[in-house]
């Protein structure tokens, strides 16, 4: 059983930051990272001062190089479940390696379920998009689809007639538009197309249009979507946390306070596992965060250990 003060399940920009700046406090910290980052198919992460248009897989390259300098460890794997033991938490991975640690930190992120329309998985962080703060300026000016699932989708087109003059709300499965809803729309020059869509039309690697069920395609270059963002650990499953319905209907979440802590003790979430709508800077924000709270209430436990030491007559434990 390999020993660590911290295990980090999740590699992306909350784990590996969140690895960092353990490292850095001198932390025996581990990330166990699955190799399948959510924003893995885009060409640049965006919104990152310094690093706006880097590709996502170099930046997740540089964190692990960096966590590595400083003396972390970064194990590829999947983490298939957990325990509490008397000193802490013991970590399954698949391939039957075990990780021990006296904290857990779960930065595992999220999956994108999408709606059921034929080739829109295929075009998923291409042209086919769901944030305009990381990619509405990769597709301004360009004909942009709104595909409608819900009771903001309304809302949804009129955010993106920020960065393009020609959008299309497509009602889709969303919920009928007030009249408030449709006199804004139209106020913004925002056509609305009523009816299912039944598939994204691709020619040469492009999106062209929106093809509705009765057949009809409308001309886009562009398709914007809402996913379902749902977050889901087998190891927070096996401690007996559950995600809980984000408060505004966008999907499932873990509940943490603001410094990350869960309500299990020992154990913390950061990134998109607790905020769903975290950008990767944010994501990358909230594990620096964590990681400060974590090595805190570490330094207190090893006080209180030193304490107890010395009171039983032995030497004070030696922090290295």
């Amino acid at each position: 059983m390999e020993q660590f003060d911290v295990i980090v399940i999740g590699g992306g920009a909350a784990g590996l930051s969140a690895g960092l700046t353990l490292a850095r406090a001198r932390r025996a910290v581990v990330v166990v990272d699955a190799g399948e980052p959510r924003n893995a198919p885009a060409e640049g992460v965006h919104g990152f001062l310094s690093r706006d248009g880097m590709p996502p897989g170099e930046l997740l390259e540089r964190g692990r190089a960096e966590v590595t300098r400083y003396g972390g460890t970064i194990v590829a794997g999947v983490a298939r479940g957990a325990r509490r033991t008397g000193d802490g938490f013991e970590v399954d991975l698949d391939g039957g390696r075990q990780l021990a640690a006296r904290r857990l930190l779960v930065a595992s992120g999220l999956v994108d379920e999408l709606p059921e329309v034929a080739g829109l998985r295929e075009r998923w962080g291409r042209d086919a998009v769901h944030c305009p703060y990381c990619h509405g300026w990769e597709v301004r000016d360009r004909a942009i689809g709104v595909l409608g699932t819900g009771d903001r989708s309304a809302e949804r087109a009129l955010l993106f007639r920020q960065w393009s003059p020609d959008v299309v709300l497509f009602t889709h499965t969303a919920a009928p538009l007030t009249e408030e809803e449709a006199e804004r729309l139209a106020a913004r020059d925002i056509r609305v197309v009523d009816g299912p869509v039944a598939a994204v039309e691709v020619v040469d690697d492009r999106v062209t249009g929106l093809r509705l069920a009765d057949g009809t395609v409308v001309a886009r270059e562009v398709v914007a979507v809402t996913s379902r963002m749902v977050a889901s650990s087998p190891v927070l499953a096996d401690l007996g946390l559950k995600p809980v319905e984000h408060p505004m209907g966008f999907g499932m979440a873990y509940a943490a306070g603001p410094m990350g802590r869960s309500d299990l003790p020992g154990v913390w979430v950061a990134g998109n596992v607790t905020d769903l709508m975290a950008q990767v800077v944010a994501a990358a924000a909230q594990g620096v965060t964590v990681a400060a709270a974590i090595n805190m209430d570490l330094v207190g436990e090893d006080a209180d250990r030193a304490v107890a030491a010395s009171r039983d007559g032995n030497s004070p434990a030696t922090i290295a």
